[in-house]
């Protein structure tokens, strides 16, 4: 049987629009389990990916790599929005012991506060620097985008999400323990503290890939693991697995919709001399 299309069209299709369709999978369910998961850590209904300041020191890592980095690849840049949230992340777990044990309480404040910190440190660089197509390049990133799906991204985002839902679906006991209060879940011979540290590490560490990969991406960690709840009323080994089926579907109808929405506007991170490889485009 003859194929009724070109060798561009079939090259469109696989090295582009697959590796795009699960790249937004990947990102919709890692986004949607951390959101679920984070909500149960700080025990606030408002809480998202971007609420542990994750998210925002991944953009300050983005930022000095496109603005200051010179001539770099978008593995380049990806690698050191990941060290961003590394960075990010270790401040957090410093904050949140200071005189005592780690709390809700305290990961949420600290959270914010390194949130607010490195979106500052963000606006700073974009301000302070002279290249105004690299400014304009960051404020794409900062939108979220899957336009830098390819295959070796969606090999690394496809071990490191399935290995961290599998380990917090393996925690999921325990998260509902930690739901019921931290006084109950000693009660029951849980430390709230230590599960607090372990989960947010496996937090921290998808967020940080996907936030590498894909940009800021917002809302899906906030709004599908209500959505989720709303279908489970059970506890976190139901409501996890399902949070990343729902994130998963809404993240690549989301990406479809703003493409058509957006299709006869496009800016392609391509055209900036900066980069080397394809790299991040618009919806």
């Amino acid at each position: 049987m003859t194929a009724d299309w070109s060798t561009a069209q079939d090259s469109i299709v696989w090295l582009v629009r697959v590796p795009q369709v699960l790249l937004g999978a990947l990102v919709g369910a890692a986004l949607a389990v951390a959101g679920a998961v984070l909500q149960t850590l700080v025990r606030n209904v408002l809480a998202d990916p971007h609420i542990l300041g994750v998210t925002s020191g991944a953009s300050t890592g983005a930022a000095v790599s496109l603005l200051f980095g010179g001539s770099v690849a978008a593995g380049a840049s990806a690698a050191s929005a990941f060290t961003g949230a590394v960075l990010a992340t270790a401040l957090l777990v410093a904050i949140a012991h200071l005189n005592g044990q780690m709390t809700s309480l305290r990961l949420l404040l600290g959270g914010v506060t390194i949130g607010y910190l490195f979106s500052a440190a963000t606006s700073f660089l974009i301000f302070a620097s002279d290249d105004q197509e690299g400014a304009r390049t960051v404020l794409f990133w900062l939108l979220g985008s899957l336009g830098s799906a390819a295959w070796p991204s969606v090999a690394t985002t496809t071990a490191v999400t399935v290995v961290a839902i599998l380990a917090l679906v393996l925690l999921a006991t325990r998260l509902d323990m930690l739901a019921a209060g931290d006084d109950t879940a000693r009660a029951l011979g849980l430390s709230p503290g230590r599960l607090r540290m372990i989960t947010l590490g496996i937090v921290a560490l998808a967020i940080g890939d996907v936030v590498a990969v894909a940009g800021a991406i917002g809302f899906v960690g906030l709004i599908v693991p209500h959505v989720a709840r709303l279908c489970v009323c059970t506890g976190h080994r139901r409501l996890l697995p399902l949070s990343a089926l729902l994130g998963a579907l809404f993240l690549v109808v989301a990406d479809v919709v703003a493409r058509l929405a957006s299709h006869p506007v496009s800016y392609h991170w391509a055209s900036s001399p900066r980069w080397s490889a394809p790299p991040f485009s618009s919806y």
